[in-house]
């Protein structure tokens, strides 16, 4: 029996257009409601930013965010795992030496904080997955501990720029989840993790998990789920790690998969 559904946000659940059908959303969040289901968005997005896409429905929704290195639920955080100030200001400065192109964000439990100096594309395109946005003349200023630490790079140069962080191999994660984004967070942490600690807080096996993903990223996440559902557009390895593979993030295959699988559901 299904208990827990959690899925991806980019690629996945939202659209090509960052967006999804809400008024199917609802119906389906009625129906998890009526089988007693948990749902859960696991994603590199600030957690503030995934209240502002679900807006009141956000209040029952487990919020695996900020690169899954913290979990929000009803307004609270209930899980953080940070890094240390001066490892993440060392990082930095190497991802700005190794490409000065690249936008580097770097995430407190303040906000993501850019370069001021940036394009305002740029900007925009932050603002995508942050909603509370510091703008900084240098990054070196910041004085707390790091949530995680992201790159985007437009040039979709971030394999060729991944290299560069091989020092830190052992002190975070790291992960390039598509050719334009890296992602940085406390050793050891990842969406395979954190949504491990999530199934332990509701007391649900893995065997009572449905998880959703497209990129490489996702493969930790699938791992954690025996219902695990790869999308059409995900890349052939995640596609590889999931045990289904359902339509598209342009069909609104996530909710119809959901929908589907717990009407048969007692």
């Amino acid at each position: 029996m299904i208990k827990l559904i959690i899925t991806d946000l980019d690629g996945t659940f939202l659209n090509s257009q960052s967006e999804y059908d809400r008024d199917l959303f609802k119906e389906v969040r009625a129906l998890m409601h009526s089988k007693g289901v948990q749902f859960a968005a696991c994603t590199g997005k600030q957690c503030e930013r995934v209240e502002e896409l679900f807006g009141a429905l956000s209040r029952d929704v487990w919020i695996v965010g900020d690169s899954a290195t913290r979990i929000k639920y009803n307004g609270e955080f209930v899980y953080q795992s940070l890094i240390n100030n001066a490892l993440g200001i060392k990082i930095i400065k190497t991802l700005e030496q190794a490409s000065p192109e690249s936008v580097v964000i770097a995430c407190t439990q303040q906000g993501a904080v850019i370069r001021q100096d940036i394009a305002q594309h740029l900007k925009d395109k932050v603002r995508g997955s942050y909603r509370q946005v510091i703008q900084v003349s240098d990054l070196s200023e910041i004085k707390e501990d790091f949530v995680k630490i992201t790159v985007y790079d437009e040039q979709q140069r971030c394999p060729q720029v991944r290299p560069a962080l091989d020092p830190y191999q052992n002190d975070v994660y790291i992960v390039v989840s598509e050719a334009s984004w890296i992602d940085i967070a406390d050793a050891g942490v990842h969406k395979g993790t954190t949504v491990n600690k999530l199934q332990q807080m509701l007391q649900v096996s893995r065997e009572e998990t449905m998880a959703f993903g497209d990129g490489y990223n996702d493969i930790e996440l699938l791992a954690e789920a025996d219902f695990s559902f790869a999308m059409r557009n995900a890349f052939d390895e995640t596609k590889a790690a999931a045990r289904f593979v359902t339509g598209s993030n342009d069909e609104n295959a996530v909710l119809e998969t959901i929908k589907r699988i717990l009407s048969l559901q007692a």
